[in-house]
């Protein structure tokens, strides 16, 4: 267990905690949220002990193992296989099959065992802290944004491996769908302060919500009464009569706690702008083939539509070809074979993941979204800034200085600045917060044009996508119906796979049990053999210990007595302590050999059970 009393946190002048109090309690799964920037990734290095904090305490119990994915490399072996078996506790060092389960189950395959980590892509890399990190079996495991560099199949894995987790688990994801299918308890950084509440994200956001709306009617009735008693007392203060009124509604109006008005939280609230078209068909690919190299052909011949309407998600694996069907979509990519044909009308919005080494550094927020679209006028590049959450100031941030989410924003930003009838987007919700991706989500689900999505976020899939473009098992398909009908009629092929060698394991074990069943009749009907023979004979010996140890007592007593006795020369009690002593000794040398006697039955009897529970017990 993890608690963390009055802790306050602050930035110069900024305060990310105020006095914030929690526990972490035995089995939680608790899931983190809070806008960027609100401190969530500052908690969890607190309470690993990697920054510091300014009052309060951390307190855990005693041996309480944390662990935490860090985002840093410094790998020391050089084959991925020596590197993952530093995550191994020293009692399975030899476990490597454990090890390999892990990074199987992460995307990893058997050709990437014995390259050097450090030629790792940079997901990998953090794939494999990950799974050091998981191997150590930590008390608490602290995992932050762990979906960002995993594809679908992999999240999907990772999911179960945590639902399945009896630890304490504490996470930061901005995939809603991913923290509800897993977490117990829901906290949220708000305004400052922590909220911890039993269930999910729906049900904490409603919470604060309604509380807020209280807190503010609250208020309100409490300035109406405070301008009503002030009035009351400037007009009755001169009389005399009145006095003692006077007096208690100013007592009562210094009681009084003055309520501040809630400082309104800005959230992302964009629309896409739309081109008109008035065709059905923005897009044609036909019989489209593509690869990097001679071997390894990502696109063998697929062809498809884009309609006007469309909301087509393309999913799958990591390192199958989704970017390079987008990049040759968007022209980005020189097509190799095939052919792609565009109506005239097409306006294009594109949002790559590589998207930001466009950026120009030395530009500001304004300067760069203006640069999109010089049709633009200041008023309406400033609008587009404060829908992205950049005001005032925050305009005028270099791009060099910009966060992840932030640079994020500014591509949304510069796609917000150009009419468009079809949005292609590349993982457009790695680095935005929770509600920065619902508001995404909103905006798409608003577009009046096409849409085509590649994500790993499963609420995206399951509100957006009516199309689908699959790649799995070294193919690509088109699906024409949602991502909730692929998953009940087709499925991933590594799922099918794992429920394989589930039912296998399942029907061995079954048989394993069947075997085990019997053993645990056998070794039950040898126990209670055991305790009709050998129990009676280890409670005679231990009768017989007790009795001689209490004669032996008896006996040290009457010598001291004796000696006793004979410093007074008390011959009477002296003859009648030794006979005392001599019977004494008598009994303790008969309970001896009775000793002996029943020792030895014990010994026989105790070998022909433990000869038995051998035989069963190989």
């Amino acid at each position: 267990m993890l608690s963390v009393n009055h802790l306050t946190k602050t930035f110069g002048s900024r305060t990310l905690f105020d006095n914030i109090s929690f526990q972490i309690n035995p089995g939680e799964k608790i899931g983190l949220v809070g806008r960027n920037g609100n401190g969530k990734t500052t908690l969890f290095k607190i309470i690993t002990g990697k920054e510091e904090f300014d009052s309060g305490e951390i307190n855990k119990s005693k041996n309480y193992k944390i662990g935490y994915v860090s985002q840093n490399i410094n790998f020391k072996e050089n084959t991925v296989l020596t590197e993952g078996s530093l995550g191994l506790p020293k009692e399975n060092k030899h476990d490597t099959w454990l090890l390999e389960k892990y990074l199987f189950g992460l995307g990893f395959n058997k050709n990437m065992l014995n390259i050097n980590p450090n030629q790792l892509s940079g997901g990998f890399q953090i794939r494999l802290n990950l799974v050091k990190t998981l191997l150590k079996n930590p008390d608490l495991l602290l995992l932050d944004e762990p979906t960002n560099f995993l594809d679908i199949t992999s999240i999907r894995w990772l999911i179960q491996y945590l639902k399945s987790w009896k630890e304490e688990l504490f996470l930061i994801t901005h995939d809603r769908s991913f923290m509800d299918e897993i977490v117990t308890h829901t906290m949220i950084i708000h305004r400052n302060k922590i909220k911890k509440i039993s269930g999910q994200t729906d049900k904490l956001y409603e919470q604060i919500a309604q509380e807020e709306e209280v807190y503010e009617r609250q208020r309100i009735n409490d300035e109406k009464k405070e301008k009503n008693l002030k009035i009351f007392i400037n007009r009755f203060r001169a009389k005399a009569r009145l006095a003692g009124l006077v007096q208690s509604r100013i007592k009562e109006l210094e009681k009084k706690e003055k309520k501040d008005k809630l400082e309104k939280i800005k959230l992302l609230d964009f629309q896409f702008k739309y081109q008109e078209f008035k065709a059905q068909i923005l897009m044609q690919a036909n019989n489209l083939k593509f690869s990097y190299d001679q071997k390894n052909e990502l696109l063998k011949g697929i062809s498809f539509n884009i309609h006007n309407k469309d909301r087509i998600a393309v999913i799958g694996p990591n390192g199958k070809g989704k970017s390079t069907l987008l990049k040759l979509l968007t022209d980005n990519l020189q097509l190799q074979s095939g052919k792609i044909k565009k109506h005239n009308n097409l306006k294009l919005g594109y949002y790559a993941q590589t998207n930001s080494i466009d950026l120009h550094d030395e530009n500001s927020v304004e300067e760069e979204i203006a640069l999109e679209n010089p049709e633009n006028d200041t008023q309406t590049v400033r609008g587009i800034c404060g829908a992205m959450l950049f005001e005032q100031d925050d305009t005028l941030k270099k791009i060099k200085i910009l966060s992840g989410g932030e640079k994020s924003r500014v591509l949304l930003g510069k796609i917000l600045a150009m009419p468009a009838n079809l949005l292609i987007l590349d993982e457009p919700t790695n680095h935005l917060d929770m509600e920065a991706c619902d508001a995404l989500l909103a905006a798409l689900d608003n577009f009046e044009g096409a849409v085509i999505i590649v994500t790993h976020n499963e609420l995206f899939l399951n509100m957006l996508a009516e199309r689908l473009i699959v790649f799995d098992n070294d193919e690509v398909k088109i699906f024409e119906d949602t991502y909730h009908e692929f998953m009940n009629k087709i499925g991933w092929n590594t799922e099918k796979e794992e429920n394989k060698k589930k039912l296998n394991t399942n029907q061995t074990e079954s048989n394993i049990q069947i075997n085990k069943k019997e053993l645990r009749k056998k070794r039950a009907l040898i126990l209670e053999e055991k305790s009709k023979t050998v129990k009676p004979l280890e409670e005679k010996y231990l009768k017989i210990e007790k009795m001689i140890k209490n004669n032996e007592a008896e006996l040290s007593k009457c010598e001291n007595e004796i000696i006793e006795a004979s410093k007074h020369g008390n011959g009477i009690k002296i003859e009648s302590l030794s006979k005392r002593c001599h019977e004494l000794e008598k009994e303790i040398s008969k309970h001896y050999k009775e000793l002996e006697l029943v020792m030895e039955q014990f010994d026989k009897a105790n070998k022909i059970i433990e000869d038995k529970l051998a035989e069963i017990n190989p």
